[in-house]
């Protein structure tokens, strides 16, 4: 974005901000600061009497602001360690609703991804388009089988847009890490950077369609929940062809109860259907608020938009149920040392203090009806007391708790009565009894045998090839062993010859200086005195024994 421009666009962010009477936050971020005062002088601002919630200010700003702003304000929502939490609660009701765009430009998008006419795809295909988002919209259509289907498409230019707005998110982020006292321990810069992956996996429509697949693959024959199944052949970077499922939205309680539908067992189904994703495959739709969920005439989940999904790790699962089924029992220092054994806390933090911290949340929760506790908050209230120990983001973990959340909201939209543990506690203890103990060892035997049959007949050739090379190198290293005794034998004597040559010589030259020292010397023979002939001859002898002999 040219310079001027995003002038231009930071000026009506702050009169935006200002408009909702939040120029604290342009003050913070030092943002066009004088031109908070000239506001003021407003004559409609004079007039302002009442004043409503922050957090009602802050979403409609957002909205005011478009859409990238309204997905960026959702996605914080997810990010209650971010936000306080009445902002957090009022984001989640952001709606991610703009204007469509004309049906004849979804067209001309289509036949550009095929490189082929409509025609040769769709028998029909309606104009009008049934979802308008952000990032794309949603047209019903017929394959030239008689299938009925959807077919989701990317806004022309979207890619521009998303990079314009990004670019001021990312100012705006720069300003809050540099002014704000919050900003370095809460890293804004990083928070756009997850958001930005985030926005450009939504533009390959392709990833979402593998995350639809996987899930119809987990749940294929599940009689609680139904996967449309997504179309490769007529599937693009921007264009995504899916199965249409017709059936009663989920929001829509008394169309549910006109229907038939068990309400109990639905609010029950739903809740063992998270249960399921979370633990049973460790990969769970993100995303699963009312407007992505429909109910068939039989009471069957049917669910859509799958492009936010979470994932679980074996390790995350194991110490996530060992942590919930503590808390059911109300466990505190089993709670406390999950945490530790996970990793989610630092190794130095003191478990008795962190069990009096986690006491401290929980006991109050648990003096209600059970009926009465949100689980969903009682796990968002042990992050956030985890956090104060110093423990890092799990992206996973917020994902999770922001499903959770949903999932037991709605559930008791649906059945007020509803006590998710009633359901939770057996699910996790069965899941749990699966992982340890002699069924878990069946399970772990069956999985790994029919790796261990295309390895068995490999392994007494494995064998012999391991025991010759530890042979060989045991004959090798007995060699280099004697070598080296030798070596050292060899150099001690070479030491002692030295010393015994050195001696010699020392005496030869006694012998000589003798000689030299004329009238000194009264015993003489043969012309020199009789010490010079002992100390020589000595010399010559001890020489001689330390004369190499060429033998090794």
């Amino acid at each position: 974005m040219t310079g001027p421009l995003k002038l231009f666009r930071l000026l009506r962010i702050s009169r935006i901000l200002i408009k909702h009477n939040l120029d604290d936050f342009a003050t913070t971020l030092h943002l066009f600061r004088p031109y908070r005062y000239l506001a003021y002088l407003r004559p409609w601002r004079w007039r302002r009497t009442t004043q409503s919630p922050r957090a009602l200010r802050v979403r409609e700003a957002l909205e005011e602001l478009g859409p990238i702003f309204v997905k960026f304000g959702q996605m914080l929502s997810t990010r209650p360690d971010l936000l306080p939490e009445d902002i957090a609660q009022e984001l989640s009701k952001l709606q991610d609703q703009v204007p469509p765009f004309p049906g004849s430009t979804a067209i001309s998008v289509i036949e550009a991804a095929y490189d082929e006419p409509l025609a040769s795809h769709f028998a029909e295909f309606e104009t009008e388009p049934v979802a308008s988002a952000s990032v794309a919209q949603v047209h019903r259509a017929r394959l030239l089988d008689g299938t009925d289907v959807v077919a989701k498409v990317l806004r022309p230019n979207i890619e521009q847009t998303i990079e314009r707005d990004l670019s001021l998110l990312y100012t705006l982020a720069s300003l809050a890490e540099r002014y704000w006292d919050q900003g370095p321990r809460l890293r804004p810069v990083e928070v756009i950077d997850e958001f930005n992956k985030t926005l450009h996996d939504e533009l390959d429509l392709r990833r979402e369609a593998a995350n639809a697949s996987q899930l119809r693959s987990n749940f294929k024959g599940d009689e609680t929940i139904y996967i449309p199944e997504v179309y490769w052949d007529h599937t693009r970077k921007n264009v995504m062809v899916m199965e249409f499922i017709a059936g009663i939205p989920i929001r829509d309680v008394a169309a549910l109860k006109a229907a038939g539908i068990n309400m109990r067992k639905l609010a029950h189904d739903g809740v063992e259907i998270f249960f399921t994703q979370a633990f049973r495959d460790g990969f769970f739709h993100a995303d699963m608020h009312p407007g992505n969920i429909f109910v068939s005439p039989s009471g069957q989940y049917r669910a859509v938009d799958f492009g936010i999904m979470g994932t679980l790790g074996e390790g995350d699962k194991r110490y996530l149920a060992e942590n919930l089924l503590a808390f059911f029992n109300r466990d505190y220092h089993a709670v406390a040392e999950a945490h530790l054994r996970a990793g989610w806390v630092p190794p130095h933090t003191r478990i008795e203090e962190f069990e009096a911290a986690v006491r401290t949340v929980c006991e109050p929760i648990f003096a209600k009806p059970l009926s009465e506790i949100s689980f969903g908050r009682l796990v968002l209230q042990l992050f956030q007391t985890a956090r104060r120990f110093e423990m890092p983001i799990q992206p996973q973990l917020v994902l999770l708790q922001k499903t959770l959340l949903n999932i037991e909201g709605l559930g008791r939209q649906l059945y007020p009565e509803l006590d998710l543990w009633e359901t939770a506690k057996p699910y996790l203890e069965r899941w749990m009894s699966e992982q340890v103990g002699p069924r878990a060892l069946r399970a772990g035997l069956k999985r790994e045998l029919p790796k261990w049959g295309g390895i068995l007949p490999e392994v007494p050739a494995l064998a012999h090839g391991l025991l010759r090379k530890l042979h060989d190198e045991t004959a090798t290293g007995a060699y280099q062993a004697r070598e080296i005794a030798q070596l050292r034998r060899a150099l001690v004597a070479g030491q002692r010859r030295q010393f015994v040559a050195t001696v010699a010589a020392a005496l030869i030259l006694s012998a000589a200086l003798l000689a030299a020292l004329d009238g000194y010397a009264p015993q003489v023979a043969y012309g020199a005195p009789l010490s010079t002939w002992l100390l020589g001859a000595l010399g010559v002898v001890l020489l001689v024994l330390a004369w190499p002999s060429g033998r090794r």
